[in-house]
């Protein structure tokens, strides 16, 4: 493995910049896992990873685990306690990081056409939101996820924190707009969720077997357009004062009744 002594090497500004930058991200191919759990779960997904960031001190207690993740990458390092902090996202850091290949889940839709359950993001913009979401499909057993381009980036680190590693398991596109995707998909059934006005209760809702669940923005919902191209509006009943509920804890109820 190799010491990196200094909080300005050229690998340390690297992961600082992909832990900061969606652009970054997105030109380099490459987003950062951190932890012993998240990083074991890019190694049991067959994760491409391009560098091993390991803190000096935690070395003995973790040493199968470095061994096993420094195996598979193509660099190992190992960091000061001072270095790890410069480039750690979390409050307590357990001292291993993971520079991770983006994830081409793309090839994994083809069975969208011939039936299942996918839950559809249109303009999600939370990144803790997006990550819960992610959690919450892959628990219920949801076959996919399909992202409009101007939600939140999926490689956030937030993101791959919230997910509790699901970014790594469940297939996902991300596509140019949720519309044009429904418009490509004829064979599936699309539900748009709505607030209120002329949908179908949820709880009353018997969704296909092919079916597409779309899910809104965490201010302004599903996009109008995107309404328009969903073969049905539905929408969670509600009591008391409460007008609307929050993108993931709305989702974590849909998918539910999706997939019961």
């Amino acid at each position: 493995m190799i010491k990196i002594t200094s909080k300005d090497n050229s690998l340390v500004k690297h992961i600082n910049k992909l832990n900061k930058s969606s652009r970054y991200r997105k030109e380099n191919a490459e987003f950062t896992a951190e932890g012993v759990r998240l990083c074991l779960d890019a190694f049991n997904s067959d994760a491409k990873i391009s560098y091993l960031v390991v803190r000096e001190d935690i070395i003995d207690k973790y040493n199968d685990i470095i061994e096993k993740l420094s195996a598979v990458s193509e660099k190992s390092f190992i960091v000061s306690e001072k270095v790890f902090k410069e480039i750690s996202e979390t409050k307590s850091p357990q001292g291993i990081l993971c520079v991770i290949k983006a994830l081409d889940k793309t090839p994994l839709f083809g069975k969208i056409s011939i039936g299942g359950k996918f839950v559809a993001l249109d303009n999600i913009q939370d990144p803790s939101n997006l990550g819960t979401i992610l959690r919450t499909a892959e628990a219920v057993g949801i076959d996919g996820i399909v992202l409009s381009d101007d939600c939140c980036d999926i490689y956030s680190p937030k993101v791959v924190r919230g997910s509790m590693g699901a970014v790594f398991r469940i297939p996902f596109t991300v596509e140019s707009s949720i519309k044009d995707f429904i418009s490509a998909h004829k064979d599936i059934t699309s539900y748009a969720s709505v607030v209120s006005g002329d949908a179908e209760k949820i709880t009353d809702v018997k969704f296909s077997d092919n079916s597409l669940l779309v899910i809104g923005n965490e201010g302004n919902g599903v996009k109008a357009s995107t309404i328009e191209a969903c073969d049905k509006k539905i929408t969670i009943p509600m009591n008391g004062r409460a007008e609307s509920l929050n993108a993931s804890a709305a989702a974590a109820i849909l998918i539910w009744e999706m997939v019961k």
